[in-house]
């Protein structure tokens, strides 16, 4: 391509916490721009973000129906080439869906959608339409969480066997949403959220993260869903069993309601010759664990690395790397993925490892399951395929 990627964005304005996010790891390397988007579904706000990010005052839309129509017929090499969804989960499906029948390829924050139904109907347009679709499970984008793939999956560990991932939070400890708090209304809000509040804001995190790693899918589980804070309508805490295809087995738990903690991810898997362990407040650090030796420390920016990994390192040994570049190697797959798309060459394979609308629909799988176990009294529960 002798053009940067053009972008358009759907939300992620005044106020929104993670369009800014996605901005900068869009532009990090340099190869997409901002060139449209419709930031709000109040049209003086979209107008007043789009000043904010020195737009043209003719790309900034009222809504999203209109930034497609407009955007659609302006000349080939003048129009976006994709655009990149950031509502909240209630507002994911219907854009994704105009965009793809529009002709326009879509980036879509997690969880894809707000249901299974709507998940399973948007893969039949990405499969109908043949346009490119990517999902940001961000942590997904670490260079070690890649090696970690490359280990587990070529062999390293022998037959996975363990599986335990979690996630906690504490930011939600109290009833911060009836204080305005627009990050924390709109995600317990039943209407907006989905089925699942805390599951399916980072448990859906933990999920992808284990199947991106180790490959394996969930076969069944058994959920147990608390809502600790009173008066709040969405579970703020989960406990899952899982029994993966194959035999392994899993505990998943995801908390925002952790006092003092963070963003706690982390993932510890074991396997017939040796085990995992990665945190992702300590990024650049993963722990390779064996039965005949010592543990052995594998660091970023090393030239021992797989080439998925080396390839998602951005800096030299010793300089730490994290969110923002983890968020921006999705980005920078999917661009290039795009971009050769668009010349008429194919990508280097590596250029499509970021999650798709297939990943979407196992990560809405998984909520519905949780959901059904938990309200069935944590009985065990098929994964739906």
């Amino acid at each position: 391509m002798s053009r940067k990627i053009r972008m358009g964005m759907v939300g992620g304005g005044q106020g929104s916490a993670i369009g800014k996010v996605h901005r900068m790891a869009a532009a990090l390397d340099g190869q997409i721009e901002l060139v449209c988007g419709a930031f709000s579904s109040d049209p003086r706000r979209s107008k007043a973000s789009g000043a904010e990010l020195y737009l043209p005052a003719d790309r900034v839309y009222d809504s999203y129906a209109e930034m497609l129509e407009r955007e659609r017929r302006r000349p080939e090499g003048d129009r976006m080439d994709f655009v990149v969804i950031v509502t909240p989960n209630h507002l994911h499906y219907a854009p994704a869906a105009a965009a793809l029948k529009a002709g326009f390829h879509v980036m879509c924050d997690k969880p894809m959608t707000f249901s299974l139904a709507e998940a399973r109907k948007l893969k039949t347009l990405v499969d109908r339409t043949g346009l490119l679709f990517g999902l940001t499970h961000n942590y997904t984008g670490y260079p070690m969480v890649k090696e970690a793939r490359e280990l587990a999956r070529g062999g390293k560990l022998g037959a996975i066997r363990k599986i335990v991932v979690e996630y906690p939070q504490g930011w939600l400890h109290e009833l911060i949403e009836a204080t305005g708090q627009k990050q924390a209304a709109w995600r317990t809000d039943p209407a907006r959220s989905g089925a699942a509040g805390c599951m399916g804001d980072i448990g859906t995190h933990a999920e992808s993260l284990a199947e991106y790693i180790t490959g394996l899918r969930i076969d069944s589980l058994c959920a147990e869903l608390t809502t600790f804070v009173k008066g709040r309508k969405l579970d703020d805490d989960g406990n899952v069993l899982i029994r993966y295809q194959g035999g392994a087995r899993g505990i998943l738990h995801a908390s925002q309601i952790a006092i003092d903690e963070e963003n706690g991810l982390n993932i510890r898997i074991w396997g017939e010759k040796g085990g995992l362990q990665w945190r992702q407040e300590e990024p650049n650090t993963l722990i390779l664990k064996r039965p005949d030796g010592p543990r052995q420390l594998i660091r970023s920016g090393q030239g021992y690395l797989s080439r998925r990994a080396r390839r998602a390192c951005r800096l030299p040994a010793g300089h730490p790397e994290g969110f923002i570049e983890a968020f921006a190697n999705l980005y920078c797959n999917y661009a290039e993925a795009l971009g050769a798309r668009l010349a008429g060459r194919k990508p280097d394979p590596l250029a499509l490892d970021f999650p798709t609308v297939d990943d979407g629909v196992r990560g809405m799988a998984f909520i519905e399951a949780v959901v059904k176990s938990a309200r069935a009294g944590a009985k065990w529960v098929k994964m739906a395929e």
